[in-house]
């Protein structure tokens, strides 16, 4: 899907890591919602309170997920699942340009 329609932007931009990485939160009228964001290169780690779908729409990332003792290499066009409560790490190549879905329970 390369747009959404009939959703709710937040205004506010979630920034993090001295603004090295930033997202925008959206919000669909059935009370879903994501983040489209963008990170600059660098290694960053982030905890969860929800599962999370991470979607590359651009750019390069290595992630190392939750009871994983390898590194993957994330590209435009794939993506990876976070569960919930836990923290995962990342490592920015060039840039990263990403959607993050939020499963609620």
């Amino acid at each position: 899907m390369s747009e959404f329609n009939d959703v709710t932007v937040v205004r506010e931009a979630n920034v993090y890591f001295d603004g090295k990485v930033t997202s925008r939160t959206v919000r669909f009228a059935d009370g879903t919602r994501k983040t489209l964001g963008f990170m600059q290169p660098g290694e960053y780690s982030f905890d969860t309170a929800a599962a999370e779908v991470m979607e590359m729409l651009g750019g390069e990332m290595d992630v190392l997920l939750p009871g994983s003792t390898h590194w993957k290499t994330v590209t435009a066009g794939e993506s990876f699942d976070v569960p919930a409560n836990s923290r995962f790490d990342l490592v920015v190549k060039t840039f990263a340009d990403y959607c993050c879905s939020y499963i609620e329970a």
